[in-house]
């Protein structure tokens, strides 16, 4: 996730190591805080994979700053990655946060559809935190009050986020719609 993350931002606009740090942490906040220890490697790995550059900056007054921008290569490493997210990245609530921060930068609607589908088909599957003879417990079932708590907030949240899925689908496959039917116009 922290490569995606590192990719999204970058591919807005090129950014100091520690600007890019701040909107990472901005993003995943006190969930999944990133060290020092993982970014630096992960951007000199993505550096070495030809994904994005590095140059230094005079500091105004200061030392100077090592700003990072994305080569065409790491442009197209992230709409391929954002064309195909990995099982963990749709199942996994924060990393799919992760995911959507960037999906506008795919620039077919379809394509972004596609990927709200295979959430939407996720979140319709019946789970829980907790099961009794292999099946998922409700609420309604569950007699401890904390753990009943979770349930109802659980349900709550992915209320809505179904009726947000449905009705953002909808909006783009009547773009996907119409970008087809104007492209067959030309």
């Amino acid at each position: 996730m922290l490569e995606l993350t590192i990719l999204g931002f970058l591919y807005e606009e090129p950014l100091h190591g520690y600007e890019l740090k701040e909107r990472i942490k901005g993003l995943s906040g006190h969930v999944r805080p990133v060290s020092d220890g993982a970014l630096y490697p992960a951007i000199n790995r993505l550096a070495r994979n030809g994904l994005l550059e590095q140059h230094t900056d005079p500091g105004a007054g200061a030392a100077p700053r090592r700003v990072l921008s994305l080569t065409e290569a790491g442009r197209a490493a992230l709409l391929d990655r954002l064309r195909a997210p990995k099982d963990a990245e749709i199942t996994d609530g924060q990393r799919f946060f992760t995911l959507l921060a960037f999906l506008r930068h795919l620039p077919d609607p379809a394509e972004q559809a596609a990927v709200l589908r295979r959430r939407q088909e996720f979140l319709e599957m019946p789970t829980s935190f907790f099961y009794r003879e292999g099946t998922p417990v409700r609420a309604e079932q569950e007699p401890d009050v904390f753990r009943q708590g979770m349930l109802r907030i659980a349900r709550a949240t992915g209320t809505e986020e179904k009726a947000w899925l449905a009705e953002t689908l909808r909006t783009l496959e009547a773009a996907a719609r119409a970008s087809e039917a104007g492209a067959g116009g030309e």
